[in-house]
């Protein structure tokens, strides 16, 4: 069973930039398709971005231009760089496979944006 371990949260002004790191314990390389969702206080968790074995990504419009996944299989490794981030992107993120498989959720790492 893979373990995946979200880091590069932080407190971050309006329109600042982070990049999150998604490391597998195992091999993602099986995994055709790995996301990264976020969820807010309040609300449900939500899908943010995702990425297939071949580089094939796609968003909501909600991030779309600001958000870019990226995956590195040799590295197990997936990123998640966000930039132009507002206040409405605060929340804990996490990586998961595309659709989301209940033993892979992690901790999350939790990201402030706040001036």
């Amino acid at each position: 069973q893979v373990q995946l371990v979200e880091s590069g949260g932080g407190l971050v002004q309006p329109g600042g930039s982070l990049r999150l790191s998604c490391a597998a314990s195992g091999s993602i390389f099986s995994i055709n398709v790995m996301g990264w969702y976020r969820q807010a206080p309040g609300k449900e968790r939500e899908l943010v971005a995702y990425i297939t074995t071949g580089g094939v990504t796609n968003y909501p419009d909600s991030v779309k231009g600001r958000f870019t996944i990226s995956r590195d299989n040799a590295k197990n490794t997936v990123y998640l760089q966000m930039n132009r981030l507002k206040p409405e992107d605060a929340a804990v993120y996490y990586c998961n496979a595309h659709p989301p498989l209940h033993n892979y959720w992690g901790q999350g790492t939790q990201v402030t944006v706040s001036s």
